[in-house]
């Protein structure tokens, strides 16, 4: 059931006092109380325990331990942080590794997966998907001599799919579906469940790319049967500026795919050095080369941090923001000329909720430079307002919608041209 909401600024301070996450705000960096930072879909606030980690790793890993650090805790980080999770995508032990950027991680899984479909050249995904997993899936589609037909399915709103669309067009040509789950625009969620159970009774495999959810949104990879997975770990992991990605591949495939990318970390025995590859066990040889060590261990202060709040309790408190900003868009930005970019039911909306102006870019750019607001802008005319769990106030949903609206009712954003600036 929906919750029941309230105007005025009081009723967003009551909501904090009952906030049984509210102590974990405290645990980030926030230098300005005044910043309203809802941006936290393109990269999530910097926990306060990162910087002693990073002190640590740089002072007496590096700096003291040099090279030996590697053995008393660089090598096993991938698996390690991998392990933490899994725990946080509802996935057993040794399914999950960290390293790579999330288009590297696509390319190596999306590849494997075609390889083991001989005989099917069909790959579903749609337009709402994030552009950079189409781009890897061309990509792959070439190099394997151009012989899939990728089928993208239209969204008749660019806010929700069709999931019996989805489910009519698997058949048994179908290789692979691949979707990200949530959208990076309107943040819609699949039904995961169903979508892969109709795939498998067709043969078909799936990828999920759950970047713009992890973290933020309850995930069950294992209970799914999702046979690949890939999320990055800056958006509401917090694991800092182009931190490393993950993959999961499902533990009965993991013998069967074989990565394109055969690199000496995921070698049997990486410190034979022998001339010939010889692929590890399990999902070790989805490793290629040396990992990214200082990014990769800033992941982990986060995620201890996400483990110890609870995954439900940060879903439960991201469907109350989430909701509560869209009730606040019916009382009070709906009449100012915007639109609602996102799904209203819970259950179809991930973390963030976009609101649509036709002058969109513009709004964005004054909330950013005159009224202390940090969303992010997303063609061709949303807005995203990412309400990360552990560290969003209902005060700062409140205070961030009356500074939107003081930003088109004092016309602030006439002055911004619609040229875009190079990151939005």
């Amino acid at each position: 059931m929906e919750p029941i909401f309230k105007p005025g600024l009081d009723f967003a301070r009551q909501m904090d006092a009952n906030d049984p996450l509210v102590a974990f705000r405290k645990e980030f960096v926030i230098t300005d109380p005044d910043l309203i930072y809802l941006d936290g879909n393109s990269l999530g606030r910097m926990p306060v325990s990162t910087i002693a980690r990073m002190e640590t790793a740089l002072r007496e890993e590096w700096g003291n331990g040099v090279v030996r650090s590697w053995s008393t805790n660089w090598w096993e980080a991938p698996a390690r942080i991998g392990e933490q999770i899994a725990k946080i995508i509802g996935a057993a032990p040794g399914q999950v590794m960290v390293g790579d950027s999330t288009s590297t991680n696509l390319f190596k899984l999306s590849q494997a997966a075609l390889a083991l479909q001989a005989g099917r050249k069909k790959i579903i995904t749609d337009e709402m998907n994030f552009p950079t997993d189409l781009y890897i899936l061309q990509g792959v589609v070439r190099l394997m001599g151009n012989q899939h037909n990728i089928q993208v399915l239209p969204s008749h709103d660019g806010v929700v799919a069709d999931t019996q669309a989805i489910l009519d067009a698997i058949d048994e040509d179908t290789a692979l579906l691949y979707f990200s789950t949530p959208t990076f625009k309107s943040g819609f969620l699949y039904d995961v469940d169903t979508i892969t159970r109709r795939a498998h009774e067709k043969g078909a495999l799936v990828l999920w790319d759950v970047s713009h959810g992890v973290g933020a949104v309850a995930l069950e990879f294992d209970r799914w049967q999702v046979d690949f997975g890939v999320g990055c770990t800056y958006k509401y992991l917090n694991g800092g500026p182009g931190s490393p990605a993950f993959l999961y591949v499902r533990r009965e495939l993991q013998d069967k795919a074989v990565s394109p990318m055969q690199g000496w970390w995921g070698h049997q025995v990486p410190f034979a050095f022998d001339l010939d590859f010889i692929p590890a066990a399990g999902i070790q040889h989805f490793m290629a080369g040396c990992p990214a060590i200082l990014s990769l261990l800033a992941v982990e202060p986060s995620l201890d941090i996400i483990l110890r709040s609870g995954i439900i309790p940060i879903r439960q408190k991201s469907i109350q923001l989430t909701s509560y900003t869209i009730y606040l868009f019916d009382e009070i930005l709906e009449s100012l000329g915007f639109t609602l970019g996102s799904p209203r039911d819970a259950k179809q909306r991930g973390s963030h909720v976009s609101i649509r102006h036709p002058l969109g870019y513009q709004v964005n750019r004054a909330l950013i430079e005159e009224m202390k607001v940090i969303p992010d802008f997303r063609e061709p005319d949303n807005i995203r307002l990412g309400v990360p769990p552990l560290y969003t106030s209902f005060e700062d949903i409140w205070t961030g919608v009356q500074r939107i609206k003081e930003v088109i009712e004092k016309g602030r954003h006439l002055k911004y041209p619609a040229e875009r600036l190079a990151v939005t």
